[in-house]
């Protein structure tokens, strides 16, 4: 069974930075891309970031630059690190196994002054 656990959120001011984590098990972490995406309210979900199994990345235009995806296979967990936050990078973070259709709760992210 496919379980996700996101970590990492909190209450930043614009121009700081996060460190999102994600903890995963049922599956083989080695073998799955992995992805963010970020839903902030009245809005739909959109992705942020991903990662292949072979280490290649791609990042949605809004956060290139600014957002840094990582994995560790030996931990099973992939990370977000977000530098230079703006207020419209607010939003509930997830996880997600790329082509399995399942969410973990989410990390709140805030960018306010």
């Amino acid at each position: 069974q496919v379980q996700l656990v996101e970590s990492g959120g909190g209450l930043v001011q614009p121009g700081g930075s996060l460190r999102l984590s994600c903890a995963t098990s049922g599956f083989t972490f080695s073998s799955a891309g992995m992805s963010w995406y970020r839903q902030a309210p009245g809005k739909e979900r959109e992705l942020v970031a991903l990662i292949r199994s072979d280490g290649s990345t791609f990042y949605a235009d809004s956060v290139k630059g600014r957002f840094t995806i990582s994995r560790d296979n030996a931990k099973n967990a992939t990370y977000l690190q977000m530098n230079n936050l703006k207020p419209y990078d607010t939003a509930v973070y997830y996880c997600n196994v790329i082509g399995i259709a399942k969410w973990g709760q989410g990390t709140q992210v805030t960018v306010s002054s």
